[in-house]
């Protein structure tokens, strides 16, 4: 097959490209230029070159073409803007959610003529889709902690038809050997943490930019004391445990007051009474139809962890789910996926919590 290669420079799109290229399909490789050099300027190492010199290599050394394709407006449009709008609400978002949906399997297509030069498009997901009587299903990784079926959600059928994730069968670990074996360049490369396309630059730098600081409190929920300082809600999610520079912890953040610009915090003993085991989704998608079961598992947050769910469907695209166990850190915003049997179903976004 004629397969668009989606090349970001890291170590998993990398062995994608050379297992496709060894089953004997014609490649071409694109790097997605995404940044505004406003945002560069006040960031300041570029976050690009160094991946694009990666991908230069490894393509080099695999004997592929290598386009660059500048999607700067297109992801300014879509992803930052969908991205600050949720944190100035004081939700939760996905930004790799709506990247997948919207760039990199989406406007993409359209950018490169997908449906007239390639059959397929590839990248290093850690997933797989499996095709059965016309229908496309997304299928979980072995991997359970690399899996990234809970980003892949909201494709819809027309995209999923057009995809091949070369990483499906493998684990971290194999796809590390096969580095190795391929003697990849990038073979050592550390992986990304940051959100879609943000390489080195941090997630925290990324929102000062846009939303910039504000100093406020935090108050513990139990005693109404304010024990510290944060530099704006926008910066914290719920059930967050780490960067509130705060002693005596462990604590959690629990609930925002964007009114107030208030960040309130309790500690892992004091969890329970800040849990919750229900909530509401909306806008949801579903691979390939809703689920005719209602007990199902659910993912709250990218990870290995699923809870065992109860699933309630309600009109206008909406569900209530209930939880067999309490969590303190599901946060409005936040995507819950669900899965049934190693398949990703769908999911919808979390709109409300229930006491």
């Amino acid at each position: 097959m004629k397969i668009a290669v989606l090349l970001s420079g890291g170590v998993d799109s990398s062995v994608a490209l050379n297992l496709l290229k060894e089953q004997g399909h014609e490649l071409t490789a694109f790097y997605l230029k995404i940044w505004l050099e406003e945002e560069l300027a006040f960031l300041g190492d570029c976050p690009w070159e160094e991946d694009l010199d990666y991908a230069r290599k490894v393509c080099d050394a695999a004997g592929v073409p290598l386009e660059i394709v500048n999607m700067q407006q297109e992801y300014l449009n879509t992803v930052v803007e969908y991205t600050i709008t949720e944190l100035k609400a004081g939700r939760t978002p996905s930004p790799d959610i709506m990247c997948n949906r919207h760039i990199k399997f989406g406007q993409f297509f359209s950018k490169i003529d997908l449906l007239k030069k390639f059959d397929k498009v590839a990248s290093g997901h850690y997933a797989s889709i499996e095709e059965v009587d016309g229908l496309f299903y997304l299928k979980e990784s072995p991997d359970p902690v690399k899996c990234q079926t809970y980003f892949l959600t909201y494709l819809d059928q027309s995209q999923l038809s057009k995809i091949v994730f070369p990483l499906g069968p493998y684990n971290k670990a194999q796809i590390r050997q096969l580095a190795k074996d391929f003697d990849l360049p990038n073979s050592q490369r550390k992986d990304s943490q940051g959100i879609c396309f943000l390489g080195k630059i941090k997630y925290n730098d990324f929102i000062k930019f846009h939303l910039g600081e504000q100093i406020g409190d935090i108050v513990q929920i139990e005693s109404g004391k304010t024990i510290g300082k944060h530099k704006g809600f926008w910066f914290h999610t719920i059930g967050q445990r780490t960067g509130l520079g705060l002693s005596g912890g462990p604590w959690y953040v629990v609930k925002k007051d964007i009114e107030q610009n208030i960040v309130y915090i309790s500690k892992d003993s004091q969890t329970n009474k800040t849990s919750h085991d229900k909530f509401a989704v909306y806008n949801l998608n579903w691979i390939t139809e809703a689920p005719k079961a209602d007990s199902l598992q659910v993912k709250i947050r990218h990870g290995a962890q699923k809870y065992n769910c109860k699933i309630q469907l309600l009109p206008d695209n909406r569900a209530f789910v209930e939880l067999d166990e309490p969590d303190q850190g599901i946060a409005t915003g936040q995507f819950a996926i669900f899965y049934e049997k190693g398949y990703c179903l769908g999911g919808g976004v979390i709109e409300q919590l229930t006491e």
